[in-house]
């Protein structure tokens, strides 16, 4: 017995498969896509000090004791060996302005006491960088004008960065490309 299939089907049948690859096609990256953005945990970033979208208060910047707020953060994932902490104003008139940076901090410490002073963080085996005030450790917020927001951003990274103290920004982010495997930002 002979199937005779007219031209006509075989058009509906090419064009049937040609939808069907291109549904599952596009399924198949828009799912890659998903994992690979959804690659980086998060992390919730408190403070005892001041809650999100809350002003700072005057003891923890220029205008007072300048003195570093209390941060604390959840867990990141087990593969996590360190922290880092990058704080910054992303509303300085120049460029994103950063106000504190601490990094290699061991991945059992997820909290910061208030006023954490470069000899207690190398107690607790983390090591402060410069900011861009040019100094060690905090310099807490101290506008020209307006109200700015801060970020105290924590990442948690799958490596200890091979840096001696008083790194700057940009030679954490450097060091920490493609070691982020958690983030949490508190404004």
């Amino acid at each position: 017995m002979l199937f005779i299939i007219s031209e006509m089907k075989i058009k509906n049948i090419f064009i049937l498969s040609l939808l069907i690859v291109i549904t599952f096609g596009f399924t198949g990256k828009f799912l890659l896509n998903c994992k690979m953005e959804n690659k980086t945990k998060s992390l919730k970033v408190t403070s005892k000090s001041f809650s999100e979208s809350e002003m700072i208060p005057a003891k923890y910047t220029c205008d007072s004791e300048n003195i570093s707020p209390q941060i604390a953060w959840t867990n990141g994932p087990d593969s996590t060996k360190t922290y880092a902490l990058i704080c910054d104003d992303p509303d300085a008139p120049s460029k994103v302005w950063v106000h504190w940076v601490l990094y290699n901090i061991p991945s059992a410490i997820i909290e910061l006491p208030e006023n954490l002073s470069s000899e207690k963080a190398i107690l607790m085996g983390a090591l402060q960088g410069i900011n861009d005030f040019g100094t060690l450790g905090y310099s807490g917020p101290c506008p020209p004008n307006g109200i700015h927001r801060y970020r105290f951003k924590i990442f948690a990274l799958n490596i200890e960065l091979n840096l001696k103290a008083g790194a700057t920004n940009s030679d954490i982010e450097t060091a920490m490309q493609d070691h982020i495997f958690a983030e949490g930002i508190l404004t």
